[in-house]
């Protein structure tokens, strides 16, 4: 009866009136700024992650992972009525969601993606309250050695399961480890890649390079595009799906929650994994097989619930094991970081209400998108027909005052805009800036295990290759990075992607 019990908990937190205000407030804004195109989850977070520095750990977790879910409902929306996805994952909604939009079934299309999205995060946040335990259990009997090797795996697995070109995944993964060990060595004192520079003595402020390399470099990637979108402007009706709907929505549901949920788990492209493999099966398991790409509902409703569910289980790495599986998971441990939370298997047992607050919050977060997001759809469709010049200043400048407000210094802002050009270049030479991130966000935990794995062995690197997990892990490691050479799985890796 412990999953009660800490259920129990987790209501208690998360029902309080100030973290239920918190977690409406981040599906409303995760909403707003997710139905602007080109705005997805992780830009969102990046530039209102400044937001929730004042709040509690517990209040500040609710809301970043309620301004997760809104952004991806939101993000549903531009797919439909703009053809913009705000994230790899929405891509495939584009496919017959738009078609819909055009063949003037915009409301259908929307309900329908609500509708799915809603299911599928209410049975993986269950999945996920009944395995992240067992789990965390299982990695507190890690030692440093095991967690270096953890570390490894959740790199170099995000590095393959990455769209793009491996070698510059691999790149931007070395540059986010270089970033992390800027400032001063723990261990010895001594400054390290400060340039001299005496704000940069503590590191690299991680909310600046969020906001610059995702934020402004992404706005400024869509200003380039503004001329290629196009909007649905008629009236939007026929919301409530007909039970013919409903039936034919279930199974393509069913099936992209349960791919959704696996995929989820792997770091790197779990979510747009999932979206593709859920068309895909949708696609040979439907009895109308020919509309695909048309406007088939069963094209929305699939890729939806897969990239929800794949949203929610994310969370299990996090939570669990303290490795982000993704670029948002990346933005989520720092925010811990600076709240002065270790992310680990320690946190279940260390700060259980904050755990479980967080986890029965998802499934309140996903209820307020539903009712957010199907009686304001004409309210957003009016948004997404405001040019985006318009918009650009706005978001620029809110940007800037998060970073400032850091540390209320203006070298954070000079920080922000530096990331912001390197983002851009990163940009038009086709590198992901994701992988950077993770590299950013993990490289000062992957060398403190290191070290102290090696303090332990005296030395010797053999203590990775000895002990049986660790071995098991870096083995992982390699198959993971021989896999792409294959050319069989190459291929299908590209046509994923492709889609």
């Amino acid at each position: 009866m412990d999953i009660l019990s800490n259920l129990s908990l987790g209501f208690s937190t998360a029902l309080t009136p100030l973290n239920l205000a918190y977690c409406f407030a981040g599906t409303l804004l995760g909403t707003l700024v997710g139905v602007l195109p080109g705005l997805g989850p992780m830009v969102t977070i990046a530039m209102l992650l400044p937001l929730t520095f004042s709040l509690d750990a517990a209040g500040a977790l609710i809301m970043l992972a309620g301004i997760y879910y809104g952004a991806q409902y939101g993000g549903s929306t531009t797919s439909i009525l703009v053809n913009i996805p705000g994230e790899t994952a929405s891509v495939v909604t584009c496919l017959d969601g738009y078609k819909m939009a055009r063949q003037g079934r915009a409301g259908l299309a929307l309900a329908t993606a609500a509708i799915a999205s809603f299911f599928a995060g209410t049975i993986a946040t269950a999945i996920l309250a009944l395995f992240a335990p067992p789990l965390a259990a299982m990695a507190i009997q890690f030692g440093p050695a095991e967690y270096t090797s953890l570390l490894m795996l959740g790199l170099m697995a995000s590095v393959v399961l990455a769209s793009g070109s491996i070698v510059k995944a691999i790149g931007m993964v070395i540059i986010g480890l270089l970033m992390g060990s800027v400032g001063t060595d723990v261990n010895s004192g001594a400054a390290r890649f400060t340039l001299d520079l005496e704000n940069l003595l503590d590191g690299v402020e991680f909310v600046a390079v969020a906001i610059g390399v995702f934020g402004v470099a992404e706005i400024i990637r869509n200003l380039e595009e503004e001329g290629e979108q196009t909007t649905i402007t008629t009236k939007i009706q026929g919301l409530m799906p007909t039970r013919a709907d409903l039936k034919r929505i279930f199974l393509p549901s069913l099936q992209g929650t349960g791919l959704g949920s696996l995929l989820g788990i792997l770091p790197g492209g779990g979510p747009a994994l999932g979206a593709f493999t859920a068309y895909a099966l949708a696609k040979k398991t439907s009895k109308h097989p020919e509309e695909f790409g048309k406007g088939a509902i069963e094209g929305v409703a699939a890729p939806e619930a897969a990239n929800n569910a794949a949203a929610q289980t994310s969370f299990i790495p996090m939570l669990t094991l303290g490795i982000p599986s993704n670029g948002v998971m990346a933005l989520m441990i720092g925010a811990m970081l600076i709240k002065g939370i270790q992310p680990g298997p320690n946190v279940m047992s260390a700060q259980p209400a904050l755990f479980w607050g967080v986890i029965v919050s998802m499934w309140i977060g996903n209820l307020f998108c539903l009712i957010l997001n199907l009686p304001l759809v004409g309210l957003w469709a009016k948004l997404v027909s405001v040019p985006y010049h318009l918009l650009f200043p706005v978001i620029v400048g809110i940007c800037c005052i998060g970073a400032f407000s850091i540390n209320n210094k203006v070298f954070d802002v000079e920080l922000m805009v530096f990331f912001s050009i390197i983002g851009v270049i990163f940009s038009k030479l086709d590198c992901e800036p994701a992988p950077l991130l993770l590299g950013f966000v993990v490289g000062p935990m992957f060398e403190e295990n290191l070290r102290r794995a090696l303090v332990v062995s005296r030395g010797d690197p053999m203590i990775f290759i000895e002990r049986p997990i660790s071995a098991t892990l870096l083995a992982i490691v390699l198959v993971i990075l021989l896999l792409p050479l294959l050319p069989a799985i190459n291929k299908k890796r590209k046509d994923a992607f492709a889609e």
